[in-house]
C-alpha cells in the first residue's frame, strides 16, 4: 500500500499546504487551522532540539485532551523522535515504570496531573517537563507550553521512513507490567486509510474527540484519521459536563462519534431534547475498546434513525483497529470484516485455519501488525509469528467473512474439560431486566477443574432484582453446566480507562475474601 505521507509531521506539512486556513482542530471557542497545527509543531520541535532532543529520543506524553497534545504528536515527529502517549489514570509508581522502561527523559504534561507528574519518583527519571494549561513555574526543568510557543529558532525536518518507530503505546497491563506496543507511521496510516474507507471518511467529516487521546483507538482513528483525510475534530477536553459533548455534537455539526459501550448505554439513558434528535448531523457512531451489548445496540438504532452504531474491534499492538462492521452491512454480535489489506484467520492451537463457523484463535496479519514490544524480543516472538498477530482473542467468522468475538484465551473457563466462554454468559445475564453490566470470571473448584461465577452491577435506580427470577432466567438460556455457581452483586465493576471490565481485580478480590 502507498501512502501520501511519510511521517506524522510530512502528513501535518502537506496538508498545510493545501488546506493552510481550513479549520482543523476546534477546542471551545477556539478554532485551529492547519496551518496553525503546523507553525506551533514547528516551533515545539525547535524548542525540544535545542533542548537536546534527537531522532530515536522518546518523549512522553501524560496529557488531557488538547490541541497542545496534537501540536506535541507533529513536533515530535518532526524531530525523528518518538512519542510516548501515557494513560492519566495511573499513579506516580506506574507513570515511574513507563517512564523508565521507555526511557524518556522529555514529559509533557497538563497541570491537572501536577500532583502525580511533579512527584520525586516520577521526576528523577526526567532531565525536564513541559507543563500545558495555567502553569506559573519558570525554570530549566519546568517550562510552560506557553512560553515554549514564543521560541524564536527553527529546526529542519529529519527524513523519516515509513517503517520508523513513531509511537509506543502501552498495553493496559491486564496480566504483568504493561508492554509498550511499537508502532510505525506506516502502522497508523494504514488504520487510518482503511478505517476511513469502511466508515467514508471524507474531508468534510468532523470527529468528536472526547475519549482519552493517550489510547491508541483515539490516537489512530480519533486524531490520525480526520487529519489524513483533511477533516476536522472537535476535541472535549473533559467529559463533564456530559451535556456539553451533545452541546458541540450540535454546534459543530459533528458528523463521527467515536465512543465506548458506556458512553452509548449514557446516550441511551439521556433526555435529549427535540431539537438536537432534529438538527444533529451524525451519521455515524463508532464503538470500540471493550464489548457492545446487543441491547444497547437495538436501543441505539432505534433512538438514532439516522445514524448508524458501528462496532469495531482492535488491540493496541494492532495499530488498533483491526475489523469493523461496514457502513453499507451491520450484523448484530459482530465486530465486522477485516479493515482494507488486513487477513483474518481463525486457528486452532497449531494455527492451522479451523472452518468457519468453528470457534478458534483470532490471528490477524497486515501493515498494521506492530514493529514488536519495546525491550521485550521473547514477548514479541510469542506474539508475531510469520507476521501473523496473535491477539489472545478466540471468536469464529460467518461464511461473509464477519467476525464475531467469543472470548478473551486466557478469560475461557475449562470446567470437566467442556470450554465455557464468559462472554456468552454475559449476554445472558445483560438482557435480564434491571442488570447494567456483569463480568463472569472462572474459579478454581475440586470437582470440575473450574466453575463460573458472576459478578453483576445494577442499572442505576434499581436497588435490588428477584435472584430466583435471574435463575431461573439464566437456566432458561444457558445449559446446566454454564450456569453460574454464585452470583454477586457489586456496586460498580472495576474498569479501565476505556470501560474494559478488570476481571484480574475481581480474581484478586475474590481471593482476598477467601483467604
Amino acid at each position: 500500500m502507498k501512502y501520501p505521507f511519510s511521517s506524522f509531521y510530512d502528513l501535518i506539512f502537506t496538508q498545510a499546504k493545501k488546506r493552510g486556513r481550513k479549520t482543523a482542530l476546534y477546542v471551545g471557542d477556539e478554532k485551529i487551522s492547519y496551518r496553525q497545527i503546523q507553525q506551533k509543531a514547528d516551533i515545539l520541535a525547535a524548542y525540544l532540539s535545542s533542548r537536546g532532543v534527537e531522532r530515536g529520543n522518546k518523549v512522553a506524553l501524560f496529557m488531557r485532551n488538547s490541541a497542545e497534545f496534537v501540536y506535541a504528536v507533529f513536533a515530535i515527529s518532526k524531530l525523528g523522535a518518538v512519542s510516548v502517549p501515557i494513560n492519566t489514570f495511573l499513579k506516580e509508581g506506574e507513570l515511574a515504570y513507563i517512564l523508565e522502561d521507555s526511557d524518556a527523559k522529555v514529559l509533557i504534561s497538563s497541570v491537572v496531573h501536577d500532583e502525580v507528574v511533579s512527584s520525586d519518583e516520577v521526576q528523577k527519571f526526567l532531565d525536564f517537563t513541559i507543563w500545558e494549561g495555567a502553569y506559573r513555574g519558570d525554570s530549566l526543568r519546568h517550562v510552560s507550553f506557553e512560553k515554549v510557543l514564543t521560541f524564536p529558532e527553527s529546526v529542519d525536518a529529519r527524513l523519516m521512513d515509513l517503517d520508523d518507530l513513531a509511537v509506543i503505546i502501552y498495553t493496559s497491563g491486564t496480566t504483568g507490567k504493561p508492554k509498550g506496543a511499537m508502532l510505525s507511521a506506516k502502522n497508523i496510516f494504514s488504520n487510518a486509510h482503511g478505517g476511513s474507507l469502511h466508515v467514508k471518511a471524507s474531508s468534510r467529516d468532523r470527529v468528536i474527540v472526547f475519549l482519552p487521546m493517550f489510547h491508541s483507538f483515539t490516537f489512530s482513528i480519533g486524531i490520525i484519521m480526520p487529519l489524513y483525510k483533511g477533516g476536522s475534530i472537535v476535541v472535549i477536553k473533559s467529559l463533564k459536563p456530559f451535556a456539553n459533548i451533545f452541546k458541540q455534537v450540535l454546534v459543530k455539526r459533528v458528523t463521527i462519534f467515536l465512543g465506548i459501550p458506556d458512553v452509548y448505554n449514557a446516550l441511551i439513558k439521556a433526555k435529549l431534547p427535540w431539537y438536537f434528535m432534529w438538527f444533529n448531523r451524525v451519521r455515524i457512531f463508532v464503538s470500540g475498546a471493550a464489548a457492545l451489548q446487543p441491547k444497547t445496540l437495538e436501543a441505539m438504532k432505534e433512538k438514532f434513525k439516522r445514524g448508524v452504531l458501528l462496532e469495531g474491534y482492535g488491540l493496541s499492538e494492532a495499530s488498533p483497529a483491526i475489523s469493523i462492521n461496514p457502513i453499507t452491512q451491520q450484523k448484530p454480535k459482530s465486530v465486522g470484516t477485516a479493515l482494507y489489506g488486513y487477513e483474518i484467520k481463525i486457528v486452532d492451537d497449531n494455527l492451522l485455519e479451523l472452518p468457519r463457523g468453528e470457534v478458534g484463535d483470532i490471528i490477524a496479519r497486515g501493515e498494521n501488525v506492530m514493529l514488536g514490544y519495546l525491550n521485550r524480543p521473547e514477548a514479541t516472538d510469542e506474539t508475531i509469528v510469520k507476521g501473523w498477530l496473535l491477539t489472545g482473542d478466540m471468536g469464529y467468522m460467518d461464511e461473509d467473512d464477519f467476525l464475531y468475538i467469543v472470548d478473551r484465551k486466557k478469560d475461557l473457563i475449562i470446567s470437566k474439560g467442556i470450554n465455557i466462554y464468559p462472554r456468552e454468559l454475559e449476554e445472558v445475564i445483560d438482557s435480564f431486566k434491571g442488570v447494567a453490566s456483569s463480568a463472569v470470571i472462572g474459579i478454581a473448584d475440586e470437582k470440575s477443574g473450574e466453575i463460573p461465577i458472576a459478578y453483576i452491577e445494577l442499572e442505576e435506580g434499581v436497588d435490588e432484582i428477584d435472584v430466583s427470577e435471574l435463575r431461573k432466567h439464566l437456566r432458561n438460556h444457558l445449559a446446566n453446566y454454564k450456569v453460574p455457581k454464585q452470583l454477586h452483586f457489586i456496586d460498580e465493576l472495576p474498569k479501565n480507562a476505556t470501560g474494559k471490565v478488570l476481571k484480574r481485580e475481581l480474581k484478586v478480590n475474590l481471593l482476598n475474601l477467601n483467604n
